[in-house]
């Protein structure tokens, strides 16, 4: 079987050699590069098992590498830290099953694995749901709803104690006279700071794509450099009609001090925090309160394109019953949203909670286009 497999790879890298793009159509490459992608993920998994297994009997040594990791990083091309996260994953991997089956079948990457194993080791019963996500979504939806499922499983005053210890900020300068910065922020500080970088960043990049319509878009980050600069100057805004921080906090829990299992507690886009910490946050701030329970928001609905002050504070929240604010529904992105009409409203389409969905601009760019094509929207106009 081995002697099969290194037939096979020696015979695709010969094949690979002669490929020329350009003697296929775009379907074609399209559907090739679909095909490589889930082959390269299996090669991939193949690989860091086949590592593990040789670092394990030290095949490495005979090969003139006292250690396996470096090894495995100079053929691999990668850093020492990949190459050991590659191992590291495959030896997890016995214990994870629904990961192992996905990742040999071309369906998960390594790193996707990575995240589902490390997972599954702190929250037992993750797995299932972690896999079936990673098959359509991005990496970084991935991360972000992994980290959620392991936060949630800590006692939140102890993550809160130590979140408060880890907060660091400190800068310097590079070697072009730049200045630099990195820190760390508990959430309850750290969202509000973050949501107004974001709000004036958003704004900053509507003007911009108004005023330069002929010329590239900057990147983000440039955008949102210039947002910090003009919130530290006291120019910029940083702020609109959506709140600086949204707590979702079960109002028995409220009541009685501290949450009892299931009953949420969390700073949307920060994860759980203690009661009390909420009770501190709500003493000096606007509430906007969702009684998810009490009412359907499935019946909010409006005939027009705007959006009503209560959807919209329904949608921000993301959806029920985790509440975890809401992401781009096709790449989990969580900035620069808006909101897209499923049933577009040139189509009679209204605006409910049910037909709204939370789009980052290129995804809605690309949905739009292709309800124009589906002759949903009529003619592009002049």
């Amino acid at each position: 079987m081995a002697g099969s497999v290194l037939e096979w790879a020696q015979g695709l890298r010969g094949a690979l050699a002669e490929f020329d793009p350009r003697l296929l159509s775009g379907a074609d490459c399209a559907l090739l590069a679909e095909t490589l992608a889930a082959t390269e993920k299996a090669c991939a998994a193949a690989r860091a098992t086949a590592a593990a297994r040789a670092i394990e009997c030290r095949a490495h040594t005979e090969r003139g590498f006292a250690d396996g990791i470096a090894w495995l990083a100079r053929h691999t091309g990668t850093t020492t830290g990949a190459a050991r996260q590659a191992v590291q994953t495959a030896a997890a991997l016995g214990d994870c099953p629904t990961a192992r089956a996905a990742l040999v079948a071309g369906e998960l990457s390594l790193p996707q694995a990575a995240e589902i194993v490390r997972t599954e080791a702190e929250v037992p019963g993750s797995a299932g749901e972690l896999t079936q996500m990673a098959r359509s979504s991005s990496l970084n939806a991935l991360r972000d709803r992994a980290r959620d499922l392991r936060l949630r499983a800590e006692d939140p005053d102890e993550l809160h104690r130590r979140q408060h210890r880890a907060r660091h900020f400190r800068h310097w300068r590079d070697r072009q006279g730049m200045i630099c910065f990195a820190g760390s922020l508990a959430p309850d500080v750290g969202v509000a700071l973050v949501n107004r970088i974001d709000v004036e960043t958003d704004r900053i990049r509507r003007r911009a794509r108004r005023d330069s319509s002929n010329e590239p878009l900057e990147a983000r980050e440039a955008h949102a450099a210039d947002a910090v600069a003009a919130m530290l100057a006291g120019s910029g805004r940083g702020r609109s009609v959506r709140a600086d921080v949204v707590i979702v906090v079960d109002i028995n829990a409220i009541r009685r001090g501290h949450a009892h299992a299931g009953e949420p507690c969390h700073i949307i886009g920060g994860g759980p925090i203690p009661v009390e910490v909420a009770r501190h946050i709500a003493g000096d701030a606007f509430l906007k309160v969702a009684f998810h329970d009490g009412v359907d928001i499935h019946t909010v609905k409006h005939l027009g394109r705007h959006i009503p002050a209560e959807l919209r504070t329904a949608l921000e929240l993301g959806p029920a019953p985790t509440f975890d604010g809401a992401a781009c529904v096709d790449c989990g992105r969580r900035h620069g949203l808006q909101w897209d009409h499923v049933n577009p409203v040139a189509n009679k389409g209204v605006t409910s909670y049910r037909n709204v969905d939370p789009r980052c601009w290129p995804d809605h760019h690309e949905k739009t286009e292709r309800d124009r094509e589906a002759g949903l929207l009529g003619p592009r106009p002049p």
